[in-house]
């Protein structure tokens, strides 16, 4: 996933590598100098200071972090003739905060944290901005994903209404008393539940009694795309007068393919 944000007229391009968010150094240095951003890069490597920050940075979150070269770096820091590049650091003590990226759309990034020590040296009021911006965007993303499985929802509840309607037309006798049309409503709705969760809803209400709402407020936004899916296909099946345990059988088979397809397509295992 790439984003960038734009902080005091410059663009900060934004990417992500092993789910965490990692910001370019090389905009953030062009903001100093954008003729020499890879000797502002550069010059602040040479800081003890820095590496001393590099080297927690690393300790705290990389488990196969070098620190025994690391140490060696650290010895040399401040010394006129100290130079560091980037990809020095990441080859000679397995770095993971900083990732040197060659090509036209290359560049140096570094985890948000880094990022935002850098941004501090070269710019305690860049810092700020770049903050605030990052927040936003992060705050924008949010908004989205509950976007998303707001309407997902929506699409169950709306399907509910085909579901209920088929029950109605096609299980519920004429005239029949109010509390019996109930109880085949909630079977008909724990038919999916089983299809899908693989317990009913009174089922997992004993199995979460410290959480408020039922099964379905607590599902993914693949199983809500399912459970969409399988409202539709039994209001057909209870029109082809499919008995329950026929209809089970069949959305318990139909729920798993399409998780399975759903999950594969999450992890990028499936081109779009």
């Amino acid at each position: 996933m790439k984003n960038s944000i734009i902080v005091q007229d410059t663009n900060i391009k934004i990417n992500q590598f092993n789910k965490d968010d990692y910001l370019s150094l090389t905009d953030i240095a062009r903001y100093k100098d954008i003729k020499r951003s890879d000797y502002i890069l550069q010059n602040w490597m040479r800081s003890k200071d820095t590496i001393e920050f590099l080297g927690l940075w690393e300790r705290i979150n990389n488990k196969n972090f070098n620190s025994i070269e690391f140490d060696g770096i650290k010895n040399q820091a401040g010394i006129n003739s100290f130079i560091l590049t980037p990809k020095q650091w990441i080859n000679t003590t397995n770095a993971i905060g900083i990732i040197s990226k060659a090509g036209r759309y290359g560049g140096t990034y570094a985890h948000k944290d880094i990022a935002f020590e850098f941004a501090s040296w070269i710019s305690a009021e860049f810092k700020l901005f770049l903050i605030k911006e990052f927040q936003r965007l992060k705050d924008n993303e949010i908004e989205k994903q509950q976007l998303g499985w707001d309407i997902k929802r929506t699409i169950v509840k709306m399907n509910y209404h085909i579901h209920t309607d088929a029950i109605k037309n096609n299980l519920i006798p004429p005239n029949i008393l109010i509390e019996k049309i109930n109880f085949i409503y909630a079977s008909e709705a724990d038919l999916l539940n089983i299809a899908l969760f693989g317990l009913t809803a009174k089922q997992w209400r004993e199995l979460n009694l410290e959480k408020k709402g039922n099964i379905r407020d607590y599902a993914s936004v693949e199983q809500l795309v399912v459970l969409a899916n399988l409202e539709s296909l039994n209001a057909e099946f209870i029109k082809q007068n499919l008995s329950p345990q026929k209809r089970l059988e069949k959305l318990n088979t139909i729920a798993i393919e399409q998780l399975k397809l759903l999950l594969k397509y999450a992890q990028g295992k499936i081109n779009e």
